[in-house]
C-alpha cells in the first residue's frame, strides 16, 4: 500500500520529536497502520536549524503554504504554535483537500469552531490529540472509550510548568518568585510564563476537553481563567494542615442550569490520587454516569510523549483515509447537527466550597460577626483553623472551609466582613473540589 506522505510545519520540540519518532519507529509503525507514515517535506523558518534533524534526503522550505498546497502531501502536521501564521495554513491545507493532525491548543480553543467546519465542508480530518496532555491519549478516551456515558465532570491537572512550581512551594516552603525563577532555569517556563502562570494555557486544554465532554461549541472565550501567581507559602501550609493540596485544576461540570468551564487553584483532599499528582506531570480525572470516576496520567509535555500522541493521529488517518467521512469519529464527538446549545454559566452562578483566609483582631466576638454575615448568605462553615497571633501582634490568621454555596453569596459575604472594622486586609478566596 501506497506510503501516507507527511507534510511537517514546524520543526521545533514537537515537530523534531514527530520527525525522530517517526523515523525510529518506522517499521512498528508501518505495521500497525498498514502503510508507511513518511515525512516528505519539512517547513521551517531556519533551515541550518532544521538540518540538524532533518536529512538532505527531505526538502526542506520557509514557505509554509507551499506545503499546504503541494499535491505530493497527504497529511499536514501543524506543530508551529500560536494562532498566525498555524490557522491560515490549516484553512489552506483544508482548502486543498488535505488532512490535518495538530498540537495547537490555543488555534483549537479560539478558532477550532471554524477550522471544523471548514474540515467538514472538504470532507478531511481534523486530528488533535496532541492539544491536550501531551502523551496522555485523553482526546481518544472521551471521544471513542467513554460514549456511552454522560459526562459529568471533568477535573484536570493540564499545565505542567504550574503543577512543578505549586508542588515545590508545598515541598521546599518556597515562594511562588523562588521557584519561577527554578522553573525557568530548569526549562519548565518560558522567559514570559504568562500564558502557563495565568492559567492561560490550562484554558485552552479545559475548552477542548469540556466541547468533547458534552456536545458544545469550543468556548473559551466564556471559560473563568485564574492563574497561580496571588498562592501564597502560607495557603499551601494551612492547606496541608486541614489534609487539602493545592493544584491548579481545570474544570468542566455539568449543571442543569449549564456547563461550568473554569480555571483555577483548587484545595483538593490529599487523599485522592489526583491530589498527589506532582512535578510536571499531568493528570485528568472524568467521571462518567455509567463507568464511574477514571484518571489518566502522564507527561503532559516533552518532545517524545507529545510525538507519541501526534503519531497516533497520524495512525488513525492512516486507517480512515479512505473511509466516507459520516463514517469517521465527530471532530467533537457528537455527530455535527446535534451540538448542544447549553450555556457557559458565570462564575457568579458556579456552586462549589471554598477556602477564606481572613486576617482579624484577636479579640471576643469577631468569629461570631464572621459567621453571622456567612448564616445571612446561605454559607455554611465545614470547617475551621485558627491560628494564634505572632507575638507583639493583635491579630490573627482564620481560615474557614465551607460546604458547597453558590459564588455570588461568597463574594457578597466577603465585601461585607471586610468592611467590618475588626478585618484587616483581603480575604483570600480559593476554590476547593471534594472530587468524590
Amino acid at each position: 500500500m501506497k506510503p501516507l506522505r507527511i507534510g511537517l510545519l514546524g520543526i521545533g520540540t514537537v515537530g523534531g520529536g514527530t520527525f525522530d519518532v517517526l523515523t525510529r519507529n518506522a517499521e512498528e509503525i508501518s505495521r500497525r497502520a498498514g502503510r508507511p507514515i513518511t515525512v516528505i517535506k519539512v517547513a521551517a523558518r531556519n533551515e541550518a536549524k532544521a538540518r540538524r534533524v532533518v536529512p538532505a534526503s527531505v526538502p526542506v522550505t520557509p514557505d509554509f503554504l507551499s506545503v499546504a498546497r503541494d499535491a505530493e502531501i497527504d497529511v499536514i502536521v501543524e506543530s508551529l504554535g500560536g494562532t498566525e501564521p498555524a490557522k491560515s495554513v490549516i484553512l489552506e491545507a483544508i482548502a486543498h483537500g488535505k488532512h490535518v493532525v495538530t498540537a495547537n491548543k490555543a488555534l483549537l480553543a479560539l478558532h477550532g469552531n471554524e477550522i471544523f467546519a471548514a474540515a467538514r465542508a472538504k470532507g478531511v480530518i481534523v486530528a488533535f490529540e496532541a492539544a491536550v496532555a501531551g502523551g496522555i491519549p485523553i482526546i481518544k478516551a472521551l471521544r471513542e472509550g467513554l460514549v456511552a456515558n454522560r459526562i459529568e465532570w471533568i477535573a484536570g491537572i493540564i499545565n505542567g510548568t504550574t503543577n512543578f512550581i505549586l508542588s515545590e512551594m508545598r515541598g521546599k516552603g518556597l515562594s511562588f518568585a523562588d521557584v519561577l525563577t527554578t522553573a525557568q532555569a530548569k526549562g519548565y517556563a518560558e522567559a514570559d510564563p504568562t500564558f502557563d502562570i495565568e492559567g492561560v494555557d490550562a484554558g485552552h486544554k479545559i475548552s477542548i476537553l469540556a466541547a468533547i465532554a458534552f456536545g458544545i461549541p469550543l468556548s473559551f472565550e466564556k471559560a473563568h481563567v485564574e492563574g497561580i501567581t496571588k498562592i501564597e507559602a502560607k495557603d499551601i501550609r494551612y492547606a496541608e494542615e486541614m489534609g487539602y493540596r493545592i493544584k491548579l485544576l481545570g474544570i468542566a461540570r455539568r449543571r442543569e442550569a449549564g456547563i461550568e468551564l473554569r480555571v483555577h487553584p483548587t484545595l483538593i483532599p490529599a487523599k485522592r490520587l489526583i491530589a498527589n499528582v506532582e512535578g510536571v506531570m499531568n493528570a485528568v480525572l472524568v467521571k462518567g454516569d455509567a463507568v464511574g470516576a477514571t484518571l489518566y496520567y502522564g507527561a503532559g509535555a516533552g518532545a517524545n510523549p507529545t510525538a507519541s500522541a501526534v503519531i497516533a493521529d497520524l495512525v488513525d488517518v492512516a486507517r480512515l483515509i479512505d473511509a466516507d467521512a459520516s463514517h469517521r469519529v465527530p471532530y467533537l464527538a457528537f455527530q455535527h447537527d446535534r451540538i448542544g446549545t447549553e450555556p457557559v454559566l458565570s462564575m457568579d452562578d458556579v456552586e462549589t466550597s471554598y477556602y477564606l483566609r481572613l486576617r482579624v483582631d484577636d479579640k471576643p466576638g469577631v468569629l461570631a460577626d464572621i459567621t453571622r454575615v456567612l448564616a445571612d448568605n446561605h454559607i455554611s462553615i465545614d470547617a475551621m483553623l485558627q491560628k494564634e497571633p505572632e507575638e507583639g501582634e493583635a491579630q490573627a490568621d482564620i481560615i474557614l472551609l465551607t460546604h458547597e454555596t453558590i459564588e455570588k453569596n461568597v463574594k457578597r459575604a466577603i465585601a461585607a466582613i471586610e468592611a467590618q472594622a475588626s478585618t484587616s486586609g483581603k480575604i483570600v478566596l480559593l476554590r476547593l473540589e471534594n472530587l468524590a
